[in-house]
């Protein structure tokens, strides 16, 4: 019965893409909330606590929610979960530091170089192959990344670095996801992803901690572990109702999210080169998804 459940989800394909496209609305929510609550002068590590408190305390409450058994906590690959929340805390610093210096089209656009590392690091790191066409995308896609960074330009800033770092460390983590995929649980990596960042930033939260000024902003803080945790279960969800195949190119939407809060609320508008960087990105990212999704054919024609 769960088999035929399953491929009756995966038989909607309109769904998963509804739900793929609100789970990026709602990450965009938490880079623009960040931004905002960074520019008034709140901590950048404050700010990244929050947003794990919040993931941390609804995983925690669905985990309980059957009743508390603690095999629900287990797992034999403890360094790899750990690692992988570790490595998502890590990108979400660097990128709530970011935020602050750069425009969010930019980092959105650096932060989308990351499928294009996770395919030239699959390699190395999981022993997965990848053919001509995808080296030759990687290759396009880090022009598209210097086109939009522009190193040897007079406006180049060194937050950049961050981003960059931090679209290295959102890679890992991808990859770390992939390859304990089916293995662990998502409910487990979700809950162990919340904890990590929870634990490890809570006492430099209590440090450098700034009360908001208004009820407002107290929501815009708290919102932050809201909108995390919901994103990623949308975006769990999602696959559920249709595969990869079909949803990862909707995931470049978050550029246009970000593109559109840039104007409205911080009044920036993208400047040539980072549009013409994000389109070769996304060029570069789209061809490497087709490859894959014709190379997994071909294996399961074979197969």
């Amino acid at each position: 019965m769960a088999i035929l459940t399953a491929r009756a989800n995966e038989d909607r394909p309109l769904a998963g893409i509804v739900l793929m496209l609100f789970a990026f609305f709602m990450f965009s929510l938490i880079d623009v909330n960040a931004k905002w609550l960074a520019l008034l002068g709140l901590p950048a590590l404050q700010l990244s606590f929050m947003r794990y408190v919040g993931h941390f305390v609804i995983s925690t409450v669905l985990i309980f929610k059957g009743g508390a058994d603690f095999s629900r906590f287990g797992t034999d690959h403890w360094f790899l979960v750990l690692a992988r929340g570790f490595l998502l805390m890590v990108s979400t610093i660097l990128n709530f530091v970011a935020v602050q210096y750069l425009p969010l089209t930019l980092t959105s656009t650096i932060l989308f170089s990351a499928p294009i590392m996770i395919c030239a690091l699959s390699w190395p790191l999981l022993g997965e192959r990848v053919g001509i066409w995808r080296w030759l995308a990687i290759m396009i896609g880090f022009c598209g990344i210097l086109i939009a960074i522009r190193p040897f330009d007079e406006s180049f800033h060194w937050a950049v670095f961050l981003s960059l770092t931090g679209a290295l460390c959102f890679a890992l983590y991808s990859l770390l996801t992939r390859k304990l995929s089916g293995v662990v649980a998502s409910t487990t990596m979700q809950f162990y992803s919340g904890m990590v960042g929870t634990v490890i930033l809570l006492p430099f939260a209590l440090y450098y901690w700034q009360n908001p000024e208004t009820p407002l902003l107290w929501f815009q803080m708290i919102s932050l572990g809201i909108f995390g945790w919901l994103g990623h279960e949308l975006l769990t969800r999602a696959h559920g109702f249709a595969p990869a195949s079909t949803l990862t190119p909707f995931g470049y939407t978050f550029i246009l999210y970000m593109t559109i809060w840039s104007m409205l609320v911080f009044g920036h508008k993208p400047d040539v080169y980072t549009i013409i960087g994000a389109a070769v990105i996304i060029i570069a990212g789209l061809v490497i998804w087709f490859r894959e999704v014709r190379s997994s054919k071909v294996t399961n024609i074979s197969t």
